[in-house]
Parts: structure tokens; C-alpha cells; sequence
């Protein structure tokens, strides 16, 4: 086995060195004259920025000192993001190149057909006349040597720099605006979802689904401030916070949690777990959200006036012997009343339909996050983003309110989703 993970670990690093490569190429190489400052700094610039974005990941991983995460988190994580993008970019050019050098040759002009020598003029016949002396001159001053004509660029190095100068824009474009839609906070979306043992006094009920926050070196105190007001500003009846809420330890974003303690809903706050607190410390981020107002629901079950809520810890868990335990939140329950289950992952479903549950609220999935990174997701998990049916189990999927790694989204803008829950019998 460990043989098995040495292989695919070289395998991955072969592929990042030649991709790498292949970016300097294009980019910087094929883009001048020759060997020089440019090619360095190309090369100075890719290492450096792989050197930061390991280390970003290192450092979060490890615990490193919190100031250290922060210096290391912006320039390393949106490298990762920005390489991405660079790749695809440079990769569409290639379609570009052969089509732009048509069009260069197509416009260039043609050389000029020679002009016919003159045939020379006949000798006359008539004597000549006889010429005085010229008066003596000064001899003319030497002419001044030409500078030497600048050659114009080849077309293919014209190609070249017009196609790597388009890419490197498109690519800190599409990351700029990703990350501005980060920052700014996610959006509100709506969903209705009937539930046919719902009574006709709860129609209308309101949820409003938090998942994926991602407090961390860079999404910090302010950016929870945003995502607090901009539930309460939905007036949910329930707030469903469904986990990965940090990527730190309470120590050092205790602070930047805060603000959840000012969430406001007639039914309360309550909160499951998700991967990203077991990799931060579970037991100390559920201690927490308890005092900060949060009810955690641990393999628990609430009876609420019209519905029970449910929720289990994810599934990573049980690294550490706390697990998710379907049958401790969801047995000996009254089938008659509708149960809403909170549950980090979508790959949760399966259970939640073995248990006889009416809906289950997730995130993970960050919708992909990056395009195309939504394909990835997609085959990783049932479903990806929205409203889906497992026989009479319904299943939403939120986008998630922040980031993790690259403070980036793209084709995944965030969200909070206000789930509106309709009786079929209204």
C-alpha cells in the first residue's frame, strides 16, 4: 500500500512539474528573444508562487503560529487559484495560435515585383563640347553611417506574446472577480420544498441553511459579520449551520466567530459537524458554538411544534470514535411527524432514506468551487448543488457561504439558502 501511495505522490508531481513547465514556456520562453531577465523572473515567479501555496497548506495543516497562516494564505491560495486558470487559458490558446498566424499571414505585404532595367541610350554622333575647368570645390563632409534598421519581431514571437498577454489577462480577470464574489459575501437564494406530513400550520416555515463558512486565515471576523447580517436580514424561523464552519483551532479564531452569537430565529440556532472540524479540533469548536448560543445537535434528535430536526456528526469522524449514529438521532421516533436532517455531506442521503427521512440539509460540495472543479465534485457526491429526490427522501445541497483554500469562486457563487417549507395539505 504504501508503495502504492509513493507512486501516485510521483505521478502528481510529475504532472505539476510538466505542467508547470509547459506554463514558462509559453508564457515566458516563447515570449522573448532569448535567454535573459524575463525567462529568470518567469522562473522565479512560478517557483515561488508553488513554494507559497505549499506552504499555505502546510501551515494550515500543522497548526503553524496563526500570524504565519495569514502571511503565507493570500499569496499561496490564489496562486493555486490563478495556475489554474492560467493553465486553461494558455491550453485555449493553442486553438488561437495556428488561427492568428493565418490572419498575420493573410495581412502581411507582399514583396515588390523588380522594376525592368531601362536599356541604355543610344551614343550621339555630335562632338562633344568642350568644358571649361570646373571651378575647384571643397570636398564634401563623409556622410554620417545609418543606424542600424531594428529587425521587427517574427510572427511567430508576435503570436506568441499576443496570445500569452491575453491568457495572463483572462486569467487574473476570472480570479479578481472570483475572489471579489467571495469577499462580498454570499447571496440569499430560495427554495420551496413541500413535505406531505407537514400540518398546514407550519406552511411557510423558514430555514435558513449556513454550510461551508470556512473561517480562517483569510475569511475572518468580518466576513462572519456579513454572513450573521445577512441572515437575520431573511428572518428564518430555524438557522441550520451544517458544518465546516473553520479551518482553525478555537485559539485562533475564537474571535472571528463572534459574531454568531447575534444569529436571531424564532426556533433557534443549530449546528452538526463537518470534516473541517475534525481537522481543527471537534470537541472544542462543539464546547464553542454551544456558548456562543448554537444548539449542537451530536447524533440528536429535537422535537420542534411542527417537525423533528435531526442531525448527525459527518462522517470524518469517525477517525476519532465520533461518528455519525443514524440509529442514536433517528430511531424511536413518530414516523408520522416530518423529519428534517442535518448532515455535513450529501453522501449521507443513503442512510437518510434508510431512516425513513423526509429532508436532508448539506453542503461540501461548494457547488465545485472552481470550474471545472464541479465535474470533480459532481462524481464525488449524489448530487452537487440544489434540490434532489431519493424516493420520498428529499435532499438540498447548498453551495456554501465562503471559500477554503483560494478565496476564489468560479461558476459556484455562494449562498445562503432560505428553505421554505410548504404542507401539501394547505
Amino acid at each position: 500500500m504504501v508503495i502504492v501511495y509513493v507512486l501516485l505522490a510521483l505521478a502528481v508531481l510529475a504532472v505539476l512539474v510538466a505542467a508547470n513547465w509547459y506554463l514558462w514556456r509559453r508564457l515566458f520562453r516563447d515570449t522573448t528573444t532569448g535567454p535573459g531577465r524575463a525567462r529568470r523572473t518567469g522562473a522565479v515567479v512560478i517557483a515561488g508562487g508553488w513554494i507559497l501555496a505549499v506552504g499555505a497548506l502546510v501551515a494550515e495543516r500543522a497548526g503553524a503560529p496563526f500570524l504565519l497562516q495569514r502571511v503565507l494564505a493570500w499569496p499561496g491560495f490564489l496562486w493555486l487559484a490563478l495556475s489554474v486558470y492560467l493553465l486553461l487559458a494558455v491550453l485555449a490558446g493553442e486553438v488561437v495560435r495556428p488561427l492568428l498566424r493565418r490572419v498575420l499571414e493573410r495581412r502581411a505585404p507582399r514583396p515588390a515585383q523588380p522594376t525592368p532595367t531601362p536599356a541604355p541610350a543610344a551614343p550621339s554622333l555630335a562632338p562633344a563640347p568642350s568644358a571649361e575647368p570646373a571651378p575647384s570645390a571643397e570636398p564634401a563632409p563623409p556622410a554620417e553611417p545609418a543606424a542600424p534598421a531594428q529587425p521587427a519581431p517574427s510572427r511567430r514571437l508576435l503570436v506568441s506574446r499576443v496570445v500569452a498577454g491575453a491568457a495572463a489577462a483572462a486569467a487574473v480577470g476570472t480570479v479578481g472577480y472570483g475572489t471579489y464574489g467571495v469577499l462580498r459575501g454570499p447571496r440569499v437564494k430560495r427554495v420551496t420544498v413541500p413535505l406531505a406530513k407537514l400540518p398546514r400550520a407550519a406552511h411557510g416555515y423558514r430555514i435558513a441553511v449556513v454550510s461551508d463558512i470556512h473561517l480562517g486565515p483569510i475569511l475572518g471576523r468580518g466576513f462572519a459579520q456579513t454572513v450573521v447580517d445577512t441572515v437575520n436580514s431573511t428572518r428564518p424561523d430555524l438557522i441550520a449551520v451544517v458544518g465546516d464552519l473553520v479551518d482553525g483551532s478555537v485559539k485562533d479564531l475564537g474571535p472571528a466567530a463572534a459574531p454568531l452569537a447575534q444569529l436571531e430565529a424564532r426556533h433557534g440556532s443549530w449546528f452538526v459537524t463537518g470534516n473541517h472540524e475534525y481537522f481543527s479540533g471537534a470537541e472544542q469548536w462543539v464546547a464553542e458554538v454551544r456558548r456562543l448560543g448554537l444548539r449542537p445537535l451530536e447524533n440528536a434528535r429535537a422535537e420542534l411544534p411542527w417537525f423533528d430536526l435531526a442531525g448527525v456528526n459527518d462522517v470524518t469522524g469517525e477517525r476519532e470514535g465520533h461518528g455519525p449514529d443514524y440509529a442514536k438521532a433517528l430511531d424511536d421516533r413518530d414516523t408520522a411527524r416530518a423529519c428534517v436532517l442535518l448532515a455535513h455531506q450529501p453522501v449521507q442521503i443513503h442512510e437518510a432514506v434508510r431512516h425513513g427521512v423526509d429532508l436532508q440539509l448539506s453542503g461540501h460540495t461548494h457547488g465545485g468551487q472552481l470550474w471545472p472543479g464541479n465535474f470533480i465534485a459532481a462524481a464525488a457526491n449524489p448530487a452537487l448543488a440544489g434540490l434532489d429526490r431519493y424516493g420520498d427522501t428529499q435532499l438540498y445541497v447548498s453551495r456554501g457561504a465562503g471559500a477554503w483554500g483560494p478565496p476564489t469562486r468560479v461558476g459556484a457563487p455562494s449562498d445562503i439558502t432560505v428553505i421554505e417549507l410548504a404542507s401539501t395539505r394547505a
